[in-house]
């Protein structure tokens, strides 16, 4: 079997998926809840259609491949190759016409993330890593991606989606953290991990995350330099609370800071 191009083949999966998602982009799209009434946690067409076309897609090329996805559920995650997908990130921001959302597109090998983009379709903008390296393609053109030198939190801009998907005691802990940097803001969901590939943001903390909403970051955040790990340092691809950042001086103060204040 010929060597496969998984650069080139994600490629295929980000056009077919922002070809399905666009005509819904600010439009009067049906938007359901799947929290049942508990706390909004919408889902549109747009996000069933564009996982089903990349289902279809991988399927077709990689029948052996397993998958892993927001709206249609898993199927052999003990392959060697597992595609892991969300096909919005950031579906509150979609529905309300912002641009802060994207196409996730992750691959692990036995389990590790090897491979990963991030795709808004809006902007035209691509965000790829292989965990030993980064690039942005987009209408200003390719660029190499780098986070960039951030010493102490004092000088940290940090993000999280919002605190509100945290817990009670996980919101004390980020307000350790939030008292701290040079400035805190929130949104972005998949984007603002894309602006810390890009050297625009140094600290990301959330908790609640999904595999399929921090996979494909992994090899785009490592691959520019920065660190991302689970809250007690662990590996970051199964989700739950996350830290990434852009200086590894950043990141060992937060999670100090953030054990710190769990312990007490």
């Amino acid at each position: 079997m010929a060597p496969v191009d998984f650069e080139a083949f994600v490629d295929e999966l980000a056009n077919v998926s922002g070809t399905t998602i666009m005509p819904f982009f600010r439009s009067a799209l049906g938007v359901e809840d799947k929290s049942g009434g508990v706390d909004f946690d919408p889902v549109t067409e747009a996000d069933r259609a564009a996982e089903a076309a990349i289902r279809q897609k991988i399927r077709a090329t990689f029948p052996t491949h397993g998958v892993m996805g927001e709206e249609y559920g898993s199927e052999r995650l003990d392959a060697e190759f597992v595609w892991v997908l969300d096909p919005i990130d950031g579906t509150k921001s979609f529905i309300s016409g912002m641009v802060g959302w994207g196409t996730l597109i992750g691959l692990l090998r036995n389990g590790q993330p090897c491979y990963g983009m991030m795709h808004q379709p809006f902007t035209r903008e691509r965000f790829s890593g292989d965990g030993g390296s980064a690039k942005y393609r987009g209408p200003g053109g390719e660029r190499v991606l780098r986070t960039r030198p951030c010493a102490t939190l004092a000088d940290a801009v940090l993000y999280t989606t919002t605190p509100r998907l945290m817990a009670p005691a996980e919101q004390v802990r980020f307000s350790v953290i939030e008292e701290k940097v040079k400035l805190s803001r929130y949104g972005g969901d998949c984007y603002a991990y894309a602006m810390l590939a890009m050297g625009l943001v140094d600290l990301i903390i959330e908790a609640s995350l999904q595999p399929y909403d921090i996979t494909a970051l992994i090899p785009i955040i490592e691959g520019a330099g920065g660190v991302i790990t689970t809250w007690d340092g662990g590996p970051a691809q199964a989700g739950g609370r996350i830290v990434a950042a852009g200086d590894a001086r950043v990141h060992a103060a937060a999670l100090a800071l953030l054990q710190a204040s769990f312990e007490a």
